[in-house]
């Protein structure tokens, strides 16, 4: 991102209707089954998943006890009365044997689940829409759930960053926001460590477009209603999603074989964010002569114009903008930053939301790479620059131990991308970009953490890294400048 600008075991069931049958026999070689010797099925402990994925930052995101692989989600908006309705339906896979899973969902009234087919139960805590299967969910083992909903879907104002979530706006809506803001529109396991792919069904007035992420799959209007259809189909972490209903400028074509869909919103005047946006493929071919083959399946880019967005947001393979950061001119900068992230990011996650630094740390030092190659300044006076005019907060916040407050504050940026210098000046420039190229690699469409950073570049450089990645990442005091070791 960019800165601001009861359970019934079959089992048992099964096992009572075997004896029933075993007392009615005669035939004396038929052994009759002991009935204090339970089957393996009903040995089995169910119980409910966990109402949140572990995370230390934030222990109510996500859930526990599966695993989702798909979501297939499909919409219907309208504008005019504010209603979303909605079937959602996600295939996964039981982590532990469940008698009941959690899914996250803000608001919104749940009208019907079922899971395998079979009604399930259903019921509210707060933002936690809580499922009991008929049967139980045996670990291991695949399961398709179903969600049924509607109602006025609402935006999440959130102390770390600021308001998101399904936001209403003069010409239709946008769903946008991190660290959360998917659990506003569909029910979903939100937290970045589960991630699945999409297919993406919206539903809009005739006249509207709505916009997703990953390949365009056409549209249908029946009536006085434009079905659009989108799929991703890589592993997507869940606030990476998102969707923006109004009137744009779209400009489509194809680069490299890939699909490019961009829009620009009607209700700014048509100048600068076109032209940023209109060199997306020419910034992702600069950074994936940097980082790596580009991970995705699709180019483009979203403008946006609501005074409550004040920000970029790295949505997977179609980043989203606000329109305030093109007022003063073209600004390709921006487009560094959110596309470098579909490296890292969003192609390589992170595990936990302690570990935003290696997001944003790497796209910050993207846009520095990216304004060296097109002539406007140098890596290393970037780096002097900031170094000498960081604030006291900047050198007081570990990056790598922000602190919830502090998540997306300067020091994650700026001082996360003054590590990432301070890491090349220690190993030289042939090491540290292939630590980055090998850590996009490796860790494609997975999730990741600081410490296997460290020990890929410490394998990469053949140096131990330790105290400088301490001073840079966990000190509280400004660090001495960077020196090659």
């Amino acid at each position: 991102m960019a800165r601001r600008g009861g359970r019934r075991r079959l089992g048992l069931l099964l096992c009572g209707g075997l004896l029933l049958a075993g007392c009615g026999a005669t035939e004396p070689d038929r052994a009759v089954p002991d009935p204090t010797s339970p089957s393996p099925t009903a040995e089995r402990s169910f119980a409910p998943g966990a109402p949140g994925a572990g995370d230390p930052y934030f222990p109510s995101y996500g859930n526990g006890g599966y695993d989702v692989a798909h979501y297939t989600v499909r919409v219907r908006y309208d504008p005019a009365t504010d209603k979303l309705t909605g079937t959602t339906t996600l295939r996964a896979t039981a982590t532990a044997d469940l008698s009941a899973f959690n899914l996250d969902l803000a608001g919104l009234t749940v009208r019907s689940v079922t899971v395998d087919g079979a009604k399930a139960g259903h019921s509210r805590t707060a933002d936690e829409l809580v499922v009991t299967p008929a049967t139980g969910l045996t670990s291991g083992n695949g399961f398709v759930a179903e969600v049924r909903y509607d109602g006025q879907p609402a935006a999440l104002d959130n102390d770390v960053l600021g308001e998101g979530g399904w936001l209403h706006t003069a010409d239709g809506a946008i769903a946008l926001g991190q660290p959360e803001s998917a659990s506003t529109w569909y029910p979903v396991n939100d937290h970045p460590s589960d991630k699945a792919t999409y297919d993406f069904e919206i539903t809009v007035p005739k006249g509207l477009t709505a916009v997703s992420n990953g390949v365009p799959k056409g549209r249908s209007t029946t009536g006085d209603w434009t079905t659009w259809r989108w799929s991703e189909g890589a592993p997507m972490a869940s606030y990476l999603t998102t969707v923006a209903i109004g009137k744009f400028r779209i400009t489509t074509g194809e680069h490299k074989g890939r699909p490019v869909y961009s829009a620009v919103t009607r209700q700014v005047a048509e100048g600068a964010p076109d032209r940023s946006i209109a060199r997306t493929v020419e910034v992702a071919d600069y950074l994936e002569s940097t980082f790596g083959p580009y991970p995705f399946d699709a180019y483009g880019g979203v403008v946006v114009a609501d005074d409550r967005i004040r920000y970029a947001l790295e949505t997977q393979g179609r980043p989203v903008y606000s329109a305030g950061f093109f007022r003063q001119g073209d600004n390709t900068g921006v487009v560094a930053h959110e596309l470098a992230h579909q490296w890292y990011g969003d192609s390589v996650s992170v595990q936990r939301w302690q570990d935003i630094w290696l997001n944003e740390g790497m796209a910050t030092y993207a846009e520095w790479l990216w304004a060296e190659h097109a002539g406007e300044s140098t890596v290393q006076h970037t780096f002097e620059q900031k170094y000498a005019t960081a604030s006291s907060q900047v050198w007081r916040t570990p990056p790598g131990r922000p602190g919830v407050a502090n998540l997306f504050g300067r020091s994650v940026y700026e001082r996360g991308g003054m590590a990432m210098h301070a890491l090349r000046v220690a190993i030289g420039d042939s090491a540290f970009f292939t630590v980055l190229r090998t850590w996009a690699a490796e860790k494609k469409h997975g999730n990741a953490t600081t410490d296997e950073f460290v020990a890929l570049a410490e394998r990469v450089s053949g140096k131990k890294l330790g105290k400088l990645f301490d001073a840079w990442l966990y000190g509280t005091e400004r660090p001495p400048a960077p020196k090659p070791l």
